[in-house]
């Protein structure tokens, strides 16, 4: 099972800068839609772009085992 870590990197990026991070700041960010993020973070069977990955792991200044953690022996 993979798990998008992508509301927890949202709020440790927020705790940094002292405001709150919403989808709407990663989307001006990155250029990825609000639903797309939502979607990204809440549905675990998403099928995420490569260019997605490189542009959230751009954002949050972070490598993809930060953004993703994998739970080996559990599928879906």
């Amino acid at each position: 099972m993979v798990i998008v870590n992508l509301r927890d990197l949202m709020i440790k990026k927020g705790a940094v800068e002292r405001k709150r991070i919403t989808y709407e700041d990663v989307k001006n960010a990155t250029g990825i839609g609000v639903v797309t993020l939502s979607r990204i973070a809440t549905k675990s069977n998403y099928n995420i772009k490569t260019k997605y990955i490189e542009k959230l792991c751009d954002y949050f200044q972070c490598t993809t085992d930060q953004l993703f953690t994998i739970i080996p022996g559990t599928t879906e």
